[in-house]
């Protein structure tokens, strides 16, 4: 099979809601065999083996991973989280200016659902550097717009925190 299909997505999304029943290698196994049902250097299978790497504790492996679909050709929600993964691991492993840098570019992805995301984990980059001021600001801007009340208000103290930081 060239792509996914409904059935394979929610056989997945079932795995995925049972990670916490399996032991972390199981979990893998179980991953990496369903990824099998998937052409060879699949951007989705890269991207799936990569995310069960980092979600069982080994970030080392999953970065290769993440590189290896994003080169692939990887796209959608899919695309981004693997961005915002990859950025992750990459400052779990002490690579904070690197995950910087792909969440910094990711800020100007077409808007999406991710979109707090991406800051949250660019804030953590940033403090991981001591760049805290422009991380609250990021932080604030982003929880800026889900609130009910306050939203314009909190933006603009966000902006005056870091102005040259893009919120």
């Amino acid at each position: 099979m060239s792509t996914t299909n409904a059935a394979w997505e929610e056989r997945l999304a079932e795995l995925w809601l049972a990670l916490d029943q399996h032991e972390p290698e199981a979990f893998v196994a179980r991953l990496d065999t369903l990824v099998a049902e998937l052409p060879p250097g699949s951007a989705i299978g890269l991207f799936e083996r990569g995310a069960a790497q980092d979600s069982t504790g080994h970030p080392e492996r999953a970065v290769p991973l993440y590189r290896l679909a994003l080169e692939a050709g990887l796209t959608g929600l899919r695309r981004r989280r693997a961005v915002i993964q990859l950025a992750s691991s990459l400052r779990n492993l002490g690579q904070a200016q690197e995950a910087a840098g792909l969440l910094t570019e990711e800020l100007h992805a077409p808007s999406d659902e991710l979109d707090g995301a991406v800051r949250a984990f660019l804030a953590l980059a940033l403090v991981e550097l001591g760049r805290e001021r422009e991380a609250v600001a990021l932080s604030l801007a982003a929880l800026s717009r889900y609130l009910p009340r306050y939203n314009r208000s909190l933006a603009r103290y966000a902006q005056a925190l870091a102005p040259s930081t893009v919120l």
